[in-house]
């Protein structure tokens, strides 16, 4: 399973790459989802927690510069930065578990879906054997009867031949 994280957003499912706007109910979201939703109620369109507070919500890169890292964590308490440490960990849990939890619905569906159209498609199968039996008995059928017609064609054949050898001897004994 990769490590990317995803918008939050069912809709969009973007990867997130250099930035992302993250909530604190844990959701991340693409900027275009970000600007779509944010602008017109601080509402988190993943689980509509109202989100009052600036801080609710905020851009965040994802790939911060090493001076980025020690410039904000410089000065803090350590008990802090755990704690910092330990909200971001259980962030990314709860990313990986929900991107799990949607592979795995995901993978239902497509299993259903796939399980639909093995039906479908066993159903027409079965539909076209009983057509292609069908079919081959009328063949059948229409074989034996072509070879019933032929069977007489050739006795009035032979009829006519020996018809015509019976009227040339006549007309041989009795000419006109």
């Amino acid at each position: 399973m990769d490590t990317d994280l995803r918008c939050n957003r069912l809709a969009c499912r973007q990867t997130l790459v250099d930035r992302a706007v993250v909530t604190t109910c844990s959701h991340i979201f693409c900027a275009d989802c970000a600007n779509e939703h944010f602008t017109e109620a601080q509402i988190c369109p993943a689980c509509e927690t109202h989100l009052p507070e600036p801080d609710d919500c905020v851009i965040a890169s994802l790939h911060p510069t090493n001076d980025y890292k020690t410039s904000v964590l410089s000065g803090l308490n350590p008990a802090t930065i755990l704690d910092i440490c330990g909200r971001a960990v259980a962030f990314w849990s709860y990313q990986v578990q929900q991107e799990q939890s949607f592979q795995q619905a995901m993978l239902k569906k497509a299993s259903e879906t796939s399980s639909t159209m093995q039906k479908q498609l066993d159903n027409v199968i079965r539909e076209a054997n009983t057509e292609l039996t069908l079919m081959n008995n009328k063949l059948s059928t229409a074989e034996q009867e072509l070879e019933l017609e032929r069977r007489k064609v050739r006795e009035l054949q032979d009829a006519s031949l020996s018809k015509d050898k019976e009227y040339a001897k006549l007309k041989v004994r009795n000419p006109p």
